[in-house]
């Protein structure tokens, strides 16, 4: 019994935890309060800063992403988010390849200038093997950035730059 209550407090802690520092949204779901996104439920035109994993050539899973308000400075600006149509996991290169031909595409669209011309550049984030497999992940999150690693404020749809 003592067992057991104690994993229900540790339990309902860690429940409280991420309740406490997760992002506030208003009623259209723009984050109004920064703090953790869910990379899985991550919107278009969501806003979030950088993480150690993100920066890195082997950036791998991603389990959450610290939202901020557009309003406020920030790394990352969310422009496309689709799905990929694989009927089976492809591999990590073709995956890759894929997630960048179809932000490439939507780039100049969201920004209003053509990639080369922008200072711009983009990421983004796609299925792993795993979690295509246990979360039955199939999307693919485009999010531009400053690349000279400048903050951006605001949104930079239509802004040229």
């Amino acid at each position: 019994m003592k067992n057991f209550l104690l994993y229900a407090i540790v339990g309902l802690g860690v429940v409280a935890y991420n309740v406490a520092t997760q992002a506030d949204r208003d009623a259209t779901g723009n984050i109004v309060d920064g703090g953790t996104v869910n990379p899985f439920t991550i919107r278009l035109g969501d806003c979030f800063n950088d993480t150690g994993a993100l920066g890195s050539e082997e950036a791998g899973e991603v389990s959450s992403l610290p939202g901020v308000p557009c309003s406020e400075p920030h790394d990352n600006e969310v422009y496309a988010v689709f799905d990929v149509s694989f009927d089976s996991f492809p591999g990590d290169d073709q995956m890759a390849d894929t997630a960048f031909e179809h932000c490439l595409e939507q780039f100049s669209d969201f920004v209003g200038v053509d990639y080369e011309s922008s200072v711009l550049d983009f990421t983004a984030l796609y299925p792993s093997s795993q979690s295509w497999s246990t979360q039955n992940d199939r999307e693919v999150v485009c999010a531009v950035f400053e690349m000279n690693g400048e903050k951006l404020t605001g949104s930079a749809k239509d802004s040229a730059i």
